[in-house]
């Protein structure tokens, strides 16, 4: 089991580390305003109070998410002031400005992030209302993040070299000797992080290890990103690859007949239910408008744009909205582990690095 009273000491001291590698770690996955106000006597109306202007930090790219916060200002009048940059170099900016942050939303593409801003306390609880429009599994066991959107473990696979009941059923069996020079993996990547993260908090900290070294003894190719998986498996320099489901969409996109093809791996741990979520600050002066924020994510509108829209095809999680392209999160069968205690990238990296899987 993790050590659970290590990681909020550790968490900021390991920032430098996380700088290290969060080139590395991204594939690119993801401002002032006057304060309109509202007068006092001003009558009820069902728009928020506060309107803003809202600061968020946003470890989702701009290319992904500038439009939606451009749409949320015209529909509601509420000006938003958007810090892009790394999710988790984002997330140890507020833990370092504390108090003073100007930050009033979070909006991070990593459960694990998520997780430790809520373990420093720096996250407001959310309303009941919107909690009840995301499955428990996808947001905050105390309320204080909910998730926006899905991505799935897969192993990606060339079919020009395999049928898809040739790959193992379980990310598990990539350690039997016949995958050898046959894997792609890009260790660098934080989703892979928070894959091994999820691997040690399900099967133990020696399982983990045993399952890496079974990996590394089997010669995986290690490319730099998943892109770069996906890539190789399209050239054929590789059969199998671990990767986040969305990178295939960017090829097929451009190249219908690209051979690959994702394989969904049900209740394996394989095939994790990472998300993209966000939490209010705590402290800001701007809740209500925050609030309005977070709802207008997971309004059916944008839930369809991130679903169906977008080249990344991500899952909503909101109930009842659909990704005709996907398999549904009931049919993925998620494996069980709270979101929230993927923040130990610390206790990752240093396994990782004891393996040789890093350098």
């Amino acid at each position: 089991m993790l050590n659970q009273s290590r990681l909020r000491t550790r968490w900021v001291a390991m920032l430098a580390v996380v700088a290290l590698v969060a080139t590395a770690c991204g594939d690119g996955d993801d401002e002032d305003a006057t304060d309109a106000g509202t007068q006092q006597d001003a009558p009820e109306s069902d728009e928020p109070e506060d309107l803003g202007p809202l600061t968020v930090y946003s470890g989702r790219n701009e290319e992904l998410v500038g439009e939606v916060f451009d749409d949320f200002t015209e529909e509601t009048g509420i000006e938003v002031e958007v810090r892009y940059g790394d999710t988790a170099e984002l997330a140890s900016t507020i833990l370092n400005e504390g108090d003073a942050t100007p930050a009033d939303v979070y909006f991070g593409q990593d459960a694990g992030a998520l997780g430790a801003l809520e373990a420093e306390e720096r996250f407001a609880e959310l309303p009941q209302d919107v909690l009840d429009l995301v499955d428990p599994n996808f947001r905050s066991p105390d309320g204080h993040w909910i998730g926006t959107t899905g991505r799935v473990r897969v192993i990606a696979y060339n079919t020009d070299a395999l049928d898809e009941d040739e790959v193992p059923d379980s990310v598990l069996d990539l350690t039997d000797p016949e995958w050898e020079g046959r894997i792609g993996w890009a260790p660098t990547n934080g989703s892979f992080q928070s894959f091994v993260t999820a691997l040690r908090l399900s099967e133990g900290e020696d399982a983990a290890r045993e399952w890496l070294e079974g990996i590394i003894d089997n010669d995986p190719a290690e490319f730099e990103n998943n892109t770069g998986v996906v890539e190789g498996l399209g050239r054929g320099e590789v059969e199998v690859g671990l990767v986040n489901h969305y990178y295939l969409a960017r090829f097929t996109a451009e190249d219908p007949d690209f051979p690959v093809d994702n394989k969904y791996l049900p209740g394996d741990i394989g095939g994790l239910v990472n998300v993209a979520g966000i939490g209010i600050v705590e402290g800001t002066e701007h809740r209500e408008a925050a609030e309005e924020l977070v709802r207008f994510l997971l309004s059916e509108d944008i839930q369809t744009y991130f679903g169906q829209v977008t080249n990344e095809l991500e899952f909503p999680l909101r109930d009842g909205v659909d990704a005709p392209e996907l398999p549904s999160l009931e049919e993925l069968d998620a494996p069980e582990v709270d979101l929230s205690r993927l923040e130990d990238l610390q206790g990752t990296l240093e396994l990782l690095q004891e393996v040789g899987a890093l350098s």
